[in-house]
């Protein structure tokens, strides 16, 4: 991605696909993670050399935050009726 340094870990949130390959190729070689989170077009594909993975980058995914609507969602209600989250209110900027 860049030609002034590697970074040890990487998150990308924007579903792009072209940010995640840029993500993934911008971690250190020999302990660089990335970490994808943003949900891709159905359509896309993640195309990158071989030689970033052989060289020990770690590419890591996540759906939804490893939540379960079925199991997780009624736990998440009572938790919030219950006034136990502890919500948002107020954004900054940049």
């Amino acid at each position: 991605m860049t030609n002034y340094g590697e970074v040890d870990r990487s998150v990308e949130c924007t579903g792009s696909i072209n940010a995640m390959i840029s993500a993934f190729e911008s971690v250190h070689d020999g302990w660089g993670v990335v970490v994808l989170v943003g949900v891709p077009n159905k359509d896309d594909a993640f195309k990158t050399h071989p030689v970033n993975l052989l060289n020990e980058r770690t590419l890591k995914g996540t759906f939804f935050g490893n939540y379960k609507p079925r199991s997780d969602l009624l736990s998440v209600v009572e938790k919030y009726m219950n006034k136990e989250l502890e919500l948002l209110r107020n954004q900054q900027g940049l």
